[in-house]
């Protein structure tokens, strides 16, 4: 039950983003991303869209592993797709923000150890 509201509230995390570096880059975009320049966010438009893309693409995994019937198969999939957002957001911080890490890698991270120990 953990893991599943755990992966849940990853899924939602990166729909969200998707959301804002798709649609909302220029208007709230600007204040979530506060590091940016506002200058930068007309010209970048494009590549946050499609950076927005990906987090939908991890939120749509996260997403289809509850509707897998087999409970092996949906956890390997969480799984996968978990660890997709540790190592996105272990880049991340790595390069861009040590925040990122603990809003994106960590709850990922914390989420595989539920799916893994099966609570």
């Amino acid at each position: 039950m953990i893991a599943t509201i755990l992966t849940l509230i990853v899924a939602l995390e990166h729909l969200y983003m998707m959301y804002m570096e798709m649609f909302a880059w220029e208007t709230r975009g600007k204040r979530f991303f506060r590091s940016l320049p506002p200058d930068l966010f007309t010209p970048t438009r494009s590549m946050a869209a499609n950076q927005g893309l990906y987090n939908g693409f991890l939120a749509a995994g996260l997403a289809w592993s509850f509707f897998i019937g087999d409970p092996m198969w949906s956890a390997n999939v969480r799984l996968f797709f978990l660890g997709c957002v540790a190592v996105a957001g272990t880049y991340g911080a790595l390069t861009a923000s040590k925040k990122i890490f603990f809003a994106q890698a960590l709850p990922a991270i914390v989420a595989m150890v539920c799916v893994l120990a099966k609570v």
